[in-house]
């Protein structure tokens, strides 16, 4: 596919730091670029430097942008060097958590400068849903997760994460799944989910809390799916 004429519109991306997560915004960054629109990758020094180079026609296009982690204080220590979730054992990524959430004022300084048309962010960066309002800009939620899957977690409530009785609740369709479905997890697994979804560890912010305010904050939402997966 060539790529069409460009434009002036200007797109801010921001994934959170685990290449499950960067990596598709990689590709939908490369997809976007293909219409014309410039983009901006936002991450770390680390993270962007083990990212592929962007195809040669679209390398004018693609820009990557470095925001290094601010200094951390109160032993919240991460490991040298370590940027994203495969640099770390899992007891620690509570630090990363905390690392990332220190971008908040590097990247609203970002968006003040560059003054972008458009942001799209992960359910991890809460906190670009008062950025975007200040700034007026429009916010897309681009979900790596499958569409059934986002069905299942919901719409938030007023910024709220939607309560569940229990976590065994969650093996079975929420109620606002109001046709036939068999998408809910298997009791095994709702240990480390629960765990990671309600459980705020050092960042003081739960996962299912991040989710549920930038998914009633956005103003749409994109997800990385397939008609042979999800063709329904």
């Amino acid at each position: 596919m060539g790529v069409k004429m460009e434009t002036k519109m200007h797109v801010v991306m921001l994934p959170w730091s685990a290449f499950g997560h960067i990596i598709p915004f990689f590709q939908l960054s490369i997809a976007i670029a293909k219409a014309g629109v410039r983009v901006s990758l936002v991450s770390t020094p680390r993270n962007i430097q083990r990212l592929p180079k962007p195809p040669p026609n679209l390398s004018s296009l693609i820009k990557f942008v470095e925001l290094p982690f601010p200094m951390m204080e109160d032993g919240k220590i991460l490991p040298e060097g370590a940027e994203a979730t495969v640099d770390i054992p899992f007891e620690k990524i509570q630090y990363l958590k905390v690392a990332f959430d220190l971008l908040q004022q590097p990247f609203k300084q970002y968006v003040a400068d560059a003054s972008p048309d458009w942001i799209i962010v992960d359910f991890f960066p809460h906190w670009v849903a008062e950025i975007c309002r200040e700034y007026g800009v429009p916010l897309v939620f681009f979900s790596v997760l499958s569409a059934s899957t986002a069905a299942f977690l919901g719409r938030g409530d007023g910024g709220r994460p939607r309560r569940r009785r229990s976590p065994e609740s969650m093996t079975s369709p929420p109620e606002w799944i109001t046709f036939p479905s068999s998408v809910a997890f298997k009791g095994f697994e709702l240990k480390a989910l629960h765990s990671s979804a309600v459980t705020d560890e050092a960042s003081g912010t739960t996962a299912a809390a991040r989710y549920a305010k930038i998914v009633d904050a956005c103003q749409a939402m994109a997800v990385r799916s397939c008609v042979e997966y999800e063709g329904e």
